[in-house]
């Protein structure tokens, strides 16, 4: 794929998007009466990811470019909570939640030294 933007050369936003991916299928077992509950809501905290790193990027510097990838970061720990959560109802088996968790802690790390390259702390 040609990178015509350029959040589309970081590789945190491409881990992202495979992310949210990632989620979609895991939801997809959810049940019915979830759709507009924790379905929903997992599946739209794992889009802003991405949205986000996307968003922030456009802004044109980095210190805005720093906010939204600690939004987005506060969006991967929302999908990480609300996994646990699915777990804990049984709407997600454990191997499912261990996986999801395990990507989310490379994609926090990820993000987390990008914000420190961009915002070095003297």
């Amino acid at each position: 794929m040609d990178s015509y933007f350029p959040f589309e050369q970081l590789d945190v936003y491409h881990l992202s998007v495979a992310y949210a991916t990632q989620v979609y299928r895991v939801t997809t077992t959810f049940p019915d009466t979830e759709r507009f509950g924790l379905t929903n809501q997992m599946r739209r905290a794992a889009v802003s990811i991405s949205l986000n790193i996307a968003e922030g990027r456009g802004r044109g510097g980095d210190r805005e470019f720093v906010r939204y990838l600690m939004i987005a970061r506060g969006s991967l720990f929302e999908v990480v909570a609300g996994a646990q959560i699915a777990e804990q109802l049984g709407f997600l088996d454990a191997e499912a939640a261990r996986t999801l968790r395990q990507d989310a802690h490379t994609l926090s790390a990820k993000l987390m030294t990008l914000i420190k390259r961009l915002n070095p702390i003297p």
